[in-house]
């Protein structure tokens, strides 16, 4: 697949991960109550350790831990709190399994105490722009990050989204935050970018993001996006009569699917998805037809 995926090497703790050879996929955790796509059904730690075994029986090479939802409009939970949700769950998965353990985090402090729990990744939705530690305590810390594009907080993200360029303003948005991060001692080597479908973005935003995912290997790092169950998928199936669809519902899968297979034939590194088995069926496929 090296003729269109860029190669990388990530390390992660005690695991290597090598991005370039398929596209990876990424499972989703949510210790929320209110997370838009699976509000509280893992609002427990013993449901949440259990949904992350379920997630690598499936084949999620790596899992993501969050305990803030980031749905549109949505207010921040404080830093204990979240603590609270995210540190026991870490630590049951990671005396359990040897798969890479991402914390979703925009706080330095839950980041650190994640790490100490056994989290090997940080995934920051607003690029250090939320804590200014964040990039000295990925650096501190030894692990790699991920920073995502976002317009605005969650509480503002989808009040009229407006670019001058959307591709262009969005890779100089992470080129940016890059930078930030490898001033702050972060290796570059240890950095992946997400340009954040569905955080500050129109549908037609998000579409094109997919039609140009491709554009941003110029930035010469490895790709990550999360499509799954977004708002414009629902809103592109739903029928005229509904105001949303359920994101749980098969024919948003479907959606999620097909974003998915797009983005995965442009090269992207890495998928974050809550459906782990049906997202390694088709990326077997796509895989397969890109590795021709």
């Amino acid at each position: 697949m090296s003729g269109t995926m860029p190669s990388y090497t990530i390390t992660c703790g005690s695991q290597t991960l090598a991005l370039g050879q398929r596209t990876l996929i990424m499972g989703i955790v949510n210790v929320t109550p209110d997370s838009f796509s699976d509000g509280g059904h893992f609002f427990s730690t013993d449901r949440a350790i259990a949904q992350a075994m379920h997630l690598i029986e499936e084949g999620a090479d790596i899992l993501d831990i969050g305990g803030e939802s980031t749905r549109p409009f949505s207010d921040p939970v404080g830093e204990s709190e979240e603590m609270d949700r995210v540190l026991p769950v870490i630590e049951g998965i990671a005396s359990r399994v040897a798969t890479p353990i991402s914390i979703d985090t925009t706080k330095a402090s839950v980041a650190q105490q994640a790490v100490a729990a056994g989290a090997t990744l940080i995934n920051d939705v607003s690029a250090l722009r939320t804590d200014p530690q964040m990039a000295a305590t990925t650096a501190r810390c030894r692990v790699p990050i991920i920073l995502m594009h976002m317009k605005g907080t969650p509480k503002t993200m989808q009040v009229e989204p407006i670019y001058d360029d959307l591709t262009t303003d969005i890779m100089a948005f992470l080129s940016d935050a890059m930078n930030r991060a490898i001033a702050a001692g972060v290796e570059r080597s240890a950095i992946i970018l997400d340009p954040g479908i569905g955080f500050g973005k129109t549908i037609a935003h998000n579409l094109q993001l997919i039609r140009d995912i491709d554009r941003f290997h110029d930035l010469a790092a490895p790709l990550l996006i999360g499509p799954s169950r977004k708002m414009f998928i629902r809103q592109l199936l739903k029928d005229p009569s509904q105001k949303d669809m359920d994101p749980l519902s098969v024919e948003v899968a479907r959606g999620t699917q097909a974003a998915v297979a797009a983005a995965a034939m442009k090269g992207v590194h890495i998928v974050r998805v809550h459906d782990v088995a049906r997202t390694r069926a088709t990326l077997a496929i796509v895989n397969a037809i890109t590795s021709v």
